[in-house]
């Protein structure tokens, strides 16, 4: 017995040295972890053996590369805890991390099976059976396997609705919605659980941290809806809502009032610090299809930076996501307004992310492709587009960006002359059947009609076509489509022979191109405008115009001499394999 309590006191004292050594500042993880491992050689008692394994892994994890020995330990801890009763926190935190390790290994199957053991064995723990349904589906999701993360998210509502915890039901209830926005479910269905989401959040009457949290996922969720839709000008008043709601969430946290009614609704749907980068997203997508480049590429600065921050203290898979997203935009922002080479930097940067992370590769191929290929269209270099949209039809999974490439790649075709390939693709675009719910997406299509009735010299066609764009492009703001529809509308009028017509097209839609800016439009706009002012001879507007179309090209001919010298520039000739350029080093570089 003396011998017991002698073994007892040694692994005790150095439990006690480990949580010092771990606690102390600055941390001492080297110290902490020997501690740790000693206590294993006094044979401890099974708790102790296996909450020391998980501990000794959620170290390594957090401050080592040192994967499999996480993983032995973790492994060890899920054996051990399986022959003790009641001892759930270490036996389904212990079976939560390994499958994070075999999801990152490659092994998915050995993942879906441990898990799929968890959730059968924690019914009889709320807490842990909710995490790790989440957790089932959010594997699920990132394999584009919708129907098993829907499943998995129904059985977590009618768990938590026999239950009767109603802040866990409404996680289910939001995260379901988001899985069919993003399966592209009808717009009616997904409308129909926002309404009964909206309803729900309102009538929660837990602590008012919970309610902002909720509140804010169920109105990312209305503003995406939205934005897919093409409701740019509607969805405004949501997405100050959400603006406000995370200020909410910011204070609360401060004055600390974030608790939860119980440990079985310890849940958030993401940390405050990743809501805030999500809003600054959903902001940046409103202002890109609103047309407002200046504060588009504000808010994706602002996220970027703050994403480096987060990185730095814990580099989640999700904030790895948001940067990819937010790159993808800004490459998008500066293409439109003129500045070619520092969008290719920007896309070479995408491409040192993608390479580092095979599984976001594939998940953001096709958005790869179709940067690359509006890219190739802005140095026009036809052929490279043509390439690059080929390739992103291939590979994408996202309607809404496959029929964005189809009506991009009906653009170069029509700049081409190439009727035929143009005829081969039109019931892709036809703005009757396209097979989308976004107004934005239809109103281009009725657009890229339109240019195909200019270059096709039916004119009256044209006007038709481009009125449906304007009509539906004026009714949500969608400027930078209102500014193009004008500018072909007024190139019809001046091909028609009626200058004045004209004038009042190209006039306002120099001024939204000015406002957005869009220098490719501003280009077209003057050159039009240029023109006119000559044939009603008024010479002073003239000379205003060809100074502004000079100053213009100058500034667009510049940035593409430089973009095209660019190493980064080789990247529009790359579909497949390693990229084909000699990466700098820099802050995303993995080096071998």
């Amino acid at each position: 017995m003396a011998v017991a309590n002698s073994q007892d006191s040694y692994y005790l004292s150095l439990l006690a040295l480990a949580e010092r050594f771990r606690t102390q500042e600055p941390a001492n993880i080297k110290m902490c972890l020997q501690c740790l491992q000693a206590v294993l050689t006094f044979s401890p008692p099974p708790k102790v053996e296996a909450r020391t394994h998980l501990q000794l892994a959620n170290l390594l994890i957090k401050y080592t590369k040192n994967t499999q020995l996480a993983r032995e330990h973790l492994e060890l801890a899920w054996t051990l805890s399986m022959n003790i009763v009641g001892f759930d926190d270490v036996r389904f935190e212990a079976a939560s991390e390994l499958a994070k390790i075999y999801e990152q290994t490659g092994e998915t199957s050995n993942a879906k099976t441990l898990l799929q053991r968890a959730i059968e064995l924690s019914r009889q723990n709320v807490f842990w059976h909710c995490r790790l349904l989440f957790q089932t589906a959010q594997m699920g999701l990132s394999e584009y396997d919708y129907a098993t993360a829907g499943a998995l998210l129904q059985n977590g509502l009618d768990y938590c609705h026999m239950q009767g915890i109603a802040y866990n039901q409404l996680l289910f209830l939001l995260s379901k919605i988001m899985v069919f926005l993003l399966e592209g479910r009808g717009g009616g269905e997904v409308q129909a659980l926002l309404s009964q989401a909206n309803q729900s959040v309102e009538q929660y009457n837990g602590p008012q941290g919970q309610k902002e949290h909720l509140r804010v996922f169920y109105l990312v969720l209305m503003v995406c809806h939205n934005l897919n839709s093409g409701q740019v000008k509607s969805v405004k008043p949501a997405l100050k809502q959400l603006q406000q709601s995370i200020q909410n969430i910011t204070q609360l946290s401060e004055q600390a009032e974030v608790i939860p009614n119980s440990t079985s609704e310890m849940f958030a749907w993401l940390p405050r610090e990743q809501l805030c980068v999500l809003v600054y997203l959903v902001s940046v997508m409103h202002s890109m299809q609103a047309g407002y480049m200046e504060k588009a590429q504000k808010y994706t600065d602002k996220a970027l930076l703050q994403i480096d921050k987060l990185k730095a203290e814990e580099n989640s898979s999700i904030l790895g996501s948001l940067q990819l997203l937010f790159l993808e935009h800004s490459v998008m922002c500066h293409l439109i307004i003129g500045s070619k080479a520092q969008a290719i930097k920007e896309i070479a940067r995408v491409c040192r992310l993608l390479q580092a992370d095979t599984k976001q590769l594939q998940a953001h191929r096709a958005q790869l492709h179709t940067l690359l290929a509006v890219y190739a269209m802005s140095m026009n270099n036809s052929t490279a587009a043509e390439l690059q949209f080929n390739a992103a039809l291939r590979t994408s999974k996202n309607r809404d960006l496959w029929i964005f490439a189809n009506l991009n790649l009906a653009v170069v075709y029509l700049r081409c002359q190439r009727e035929r390939d143009f005829a081969a693709i039109m019931d892709r675009i036809n703005p009757d059947t396209l097979p989308t719910q976004s107004q934005s997406l239809r109103a281009a299509s009725f657009y890229v009609q339109g240019l195909h009735a200019f270059f096709t010299a039916r004119h009256n066609d044209g006007k038709r076509f481009l009125r449906e764009s304007l009509k539906m492009a004026n009714a949500e703001d969608l400027n930078r489509l209102t500014s193009c529809s004008l500018v072909l509308l007024g190139h019809i009028f001046l091909a028609l022979g009626n200058p004045r017509e004209a004038l009042n097209m190209v006039t306002p839609a120099m001024q939204l191109a000015s406002k957005i800016p869009d220098l490719h439009l501003q280009l077209w706009s003057s050159a039009i405008l240029k023109d006119l002012h000559r044939l009603f001879g008024d010479t002073s507007h003239e000379q205003e115009s060809s100074q502004s179309h000079l100053n213009f090209s100058q500034t667009l001919l510049t940035d593409h001499v430089t973009a095209s010298h660019l190493p980064e520039h080789q990247l529009i000739n790359w579909t497949d394999g390693p990229f084909p350029l000699p990466l700098p080093p820099g802050p995303d570089r993995v080096q071998q």
